[in-house]
């Protein structure tokens, strides 16, 4: 019997100018799996802050009180973008959002979270696809997401900082490594 592992990683912070005037910084989020639940099991995407407070929201209201939902870092309105120790704290604190989500039957039944997790659709399109409001499905719409720069488990861990321990060599990880293997 194959043990079932997902593995995120939230990384890589990228400050994003929209203007003179308005940034943000934005985070590179990975997910290895051989769980049955993810249809893609190598991923890579990039979210804001405020779209993983929206991800809360939603998982908050369509839970409804079922279970606990993990708490997310605070916003804190002095917030810098040149300050590293407060971006690696956010960075930390969002995968551990993040980890207590897949590890909840309840939250991972969610479409928006696979959506958020492997698409790069923005939270209006996650909002419309998961209502049937869009002319692709789910499904459809985490497919066409894209790997990206990755084309190999060594190459999702490159550039972590601090890198991530290397990959457990459990059944689920060689399956993995055999499947990327296969498609190219």
């Amino acid at each position: 019997m194959v043990t079932e592992d997902i593995s995120v990683w939230v990384r890589d912070p990228r400050i994003q100018n929209t203007d003179f005037w308005h940034a943000y910084i934005d985070y590179e989020i990975c997910l290895l799996t051989n769980s049955l639940c993810f249809t893609k099991k190598i991923s890579c995407t990039r979210r804001r802050f405020s779209e993983f407070v929206w991800l809360r929201q939603r998982l908050q209201v369509h839970s409804l009180l079922m279970t606990k939902l993990p708490e997310m870092p605070p916003k804190n309105p002095f917030f810098s973008l040149n300050n590293a120790r407060q971006i690696t704290e956010r960075m930390a604190g969002l995968q551990r959002f993040l980890e207590q989500v897949l590890q909840s039957p309840l939250l991972l039944s969610d479409s928006c979270v696979h959506l958020f997790l492997q698409s790069r659709l923005s939270v209006a399109k996650m909002e419309a696809c998961a209502a049937g409001r869009t002319r692709f499905s789910v499904a459809q719409a985490i497919q066409s997401g894209g790997l990206g720069r990755f084309h190999s488990t060594e190459d999702l861990y490159k550039g972590s900082d601090p890198p991530p321990p290397p990959p457990p060599q459990t059944p689920g990880v060689q399956f993995l490594n055999r499947a990327i293997q296969t498609e190219h």
